[in-house]
């Protein structure tokens, strides 16, 4: 029973009834269709027969027409004939002995005890009050009626054996697509994350619904991978300011200096201030990825984002010795948040004023990559290994291993959360020297 109220049995089932009502449509139209032809290739053979013998005794008279009547009678399979005088007495013909008007009718013609012949027949008046009648057997068109009938019906058991055979056969391989499914499905919901829902390789919708699936399994994969990352990271990154924090909190209760004291809540609040600061930047990292900013894009001026931070960052490069030039190549236009943004270029701005070192020069770059809208940032400084550049979009990955410096490592992260809100990548490569990051975008629709 379960098998029967499957999806695919019902669409077989609904599928087949369908067929075999067109084949009885179909097979009702052309025994209609036929027997009306019939009909009237009869009555016209009729109509003219009748028209030839008036004609006959037009012109040979009484004599002409028994013995045009009379050959005709003979011919097996021909039409049949009757000629009757004024009175009714019979002349010739099978027909003779009929009582019929003028014009069409039908008659039933006794052929024995048991057996009768159904006949249309038309009667035509000839000179000296005789009519001559000339018809047709309706029973030969019964009989190709029910050949016509007979042969659509094995063609109607045809379609339901092949329906209910094509029918088992395929909802059988669908169900055994969808058991595969529902098992990979189970195993995943049984916590086998790495299990994904099997591609027959037959590229039908089954298969592109798997694909969809497995992509969306992929994707929740790495989510979880990120989520178990950024777990073991905030409890590794955060660990040694909170023991900071505790040691100075310690320190401050031991102490009566007031100085001590005061200094101890300083360096705490700072290690308070930096803790805030990688739970914000964490925050806004899962909002960006959430894409709850997408609803808000507008056409966004590239080139006035990178002026605006140009100017922005140009007084604390020069104050580092270092040059922030913007280089203007076109002014593309992409669909975004200018906000998210003007954070991501901020971002990179300020990583490569942080890792270059005095007299370097660092680039901000508008224009097109490949035909499309791009953001670059260039500098000169030393650079980052090849190896190295894929893992820093990652949290909390820092090249500098004794983090000594200011940062939390979310900078590049948040930047590679934006370029995908956005739809665009971003790469590192080797601007030789230094580092070269640029961000293309896809063309606004």
């Amino acid at each position: 029973m379960r098998w029967l109220r499957s999806t695919s049995v019902r669409a077989a089932a609904l599928y087949t009834g369908f067929f075999a009502a067109a084949v009885v449509a179909l097979g009702a139209v052309t025994v209609l269709a036929t027997r009306s032809a019939l009909e009237r290739e009869l009555d016209s053979r009729i109509q003219s027969e009748a028209l030839a013998l008036a004609q006959e005794d037009h012109t040979e008279g009484l004599e002409g027409v028994v013995q045009a009547v009379r050959e005709r009678d003979r011919t097996p399979g021909a039409l049949e004939y009757g000629l009757v005088e004024a009175g009714g007495r019979p002349i010739a013909g099978r027909l003779a002995s009929a009582s019929s008007p003028i014009g069409w009718s039908t008659l039933r013609v006794r052929e024995s005890d048991d057996d009768s012949d159904t006949i249309r027949v038309l009667t035509v008046a000839l000179s000296g009050g005789r009519r001559v009648l000339v018809g047709a057997d309706l029973d030969r068109i019964s009989i190709l009626d029910g050949a016509v009938m007979r042969a659509f019906g094995f063609a109607f058991v045809g379609v339901l054996v092949l329906g209910a055979g094509g029918g088992y056969a395929l909802s059988r391989a669908v169900q055994r697509r969808y058991a595969e499914m529902s098992a990979a499905a189970h195993g995943i919901i049984d916590g086998d994350l790495a299990r994904r829902i099997p591609v027959s390789g037959a590229g039908d919708d089954l298969d592109g619904l798997a694909t969809t699936f497995n992509l969306m399994l992929d994707r929740i994969a790495a989510l979880m991978d990120s989520l178990r990352q950024v777990s073991s990271d905030v409890a590794h990154d955060l660990r040694t300011p909170l023991t900071r924090l505790r040691q100075r909190l310690e320190a401050a209760l031991a102490t009566r200096n007031l100085e001590a004291q005061a200094d101890a809540m300083e360096g705490a609040l700072a290690d308070l201030d930096a803790i805030l600061d990688t739970f914000a930047a964490l925050l806004r990292i899962a909002q960006i990825e959430g894409g709850a900013r997408r609803a808000g894009f507008r056409p966004v001026d590239l080139a006035a984002v990178a002026a605006a931070v140009v100017e922005a960052f140009s007084p604390s490069a020069e104050e580092g010795q270092r040059s922030l030039r913007l280089e203007r190549r076109s002014a593309p236009m992409v669909d975004g948040d200018r906000e998210l943004l003007t954070q991501m270029l901020v971002n990179l701005v300020e990583n490569a004023l942080t890792h270059t070192p005095p007299g370097a020069e660092v680039r901000v770059v508008v224009g097109e990559t490949g035909h499309l809208p791009s953001l670059e940032v260039r500098d000169n400084g030393p650079g980052v290994p090849a190896e190295a550049r894929e893992s820093l979009f990652d949290r909390f990955v820092r090249l500098e291993r004794s983090r000594s410096t200011p940062g939390n490592g979310l900078g590049l992260a948040l930047v590679a959360a934006v370029a995908r809100l956005h739809g665009a990548s971003v790469d590192l490569g080797d601007a030789a020297p230094g580092l070269a990051a640029v961000v293309t975008f896809a063309r606004p629709h």
